[in-house]
């Protein structure tokens, strides 16, 4: 019973694109928020890249799928278009398909800063348990090619109205080089015996309650912003 198997997506697994992209899209609509929107071909081509994840079950079928995606000639990574077909949550598919997405990352591209921008705490405590942190829009990738993405999420027009620097979501960032300064620190702590506190990872549970009121602050500010713009687009119909 719920037995399912984490794997890098192979040639065999092309035939699932289809009911995968559907699946995207019937997550996005009951969640109301937009998973970047991506063809069939798309994910064949990320498939024959060897640039996806997918956890099947026992007959073969999909139960969750996440794929690799790229920006500026590799500085970027993001674990994108995750999701896991609803009679399988609970399960602990996301966080095994976040991982082995994670690790696959990190061996194509171990310089790259791991992204990721999304409005659920679930995914934000899974990406904070891989060492994720939350991060600034614009310590997010400047190429067009990666909010494009963004434009079939319902909350579009609140990251153009704001030059792509607030949304809903919350973006989060791994960069490699905080490892390679922590095992630094502890090399010279092994010559010198005195080393600076080590930097902890970013604790999920402990600021989750801030997240919460942070989104619901997002919530009721931008929904004032859409009222305003349509009161003043009804003003300008009148006159």
């Amino acid at each position: 019973m719920n037995q399912y198997k984490v794997q890098v997506a192979s040639a065999e697994h092309l035939h699932l694109a289809e009911a995968i992209c559907l699946e995207m899209e019937e997550s996005a609509k009951a969640r109301g928020t937009g998973i970047a929107k991506r063809s069939p071909q798309y994910l064949r081509d990320k498939i024959n890249e060897g640039k996806a994840i997918i956890a099947i079950d026992d007959n073969g079928a999909f139960v969750g799928f996440c794929y690799i995606e790229t920006w500026e000639h590799g500085k970027f990574v993001a674990n994108s278009g995750l999701i896991v077909k609803p009679e399988w949550r609970k399960y602990g598919v996301a966080k095994a398909v976040k991982a082995k997405a994670f690790e696959l990352s990190r061996s194509k591209y171990p310089d790259a800063k791991i992204i990721g921008i999304t409005t659920s705490l679930a995914v934000m405590k899974i990406n904070s348990e891989l060492g994720y942190e939350p991060t600034t829009f614009s310590e997010l990738p400047v190429d067009d090619a990666f909010w494009k993405g963004c434009q079939s999420c319902v909350n579009y027009d609140v990251l153009s109205r704001t030059d792509r620097k607030h949304c809903l979501c919350t973006g989060m960032i791994f960069d490699p080089e905080w490892e390679k300064k922590a095992k630094q620190r502890e090399a010279e702590a092994l010559v010198t015996s005195e080393s600076e506190p080590a930097r902890g990872n970013w604790d999920f549970l402990k600021d989750v309650k801030v997240l919460e009121r942070l989104l619901s602050i997002k919530e009721k500010m931008f929904l004032k912003m859409a009222e305003r713009s349509k009161e003043r687009k009804l003003r300008r119909g009148i006159a």
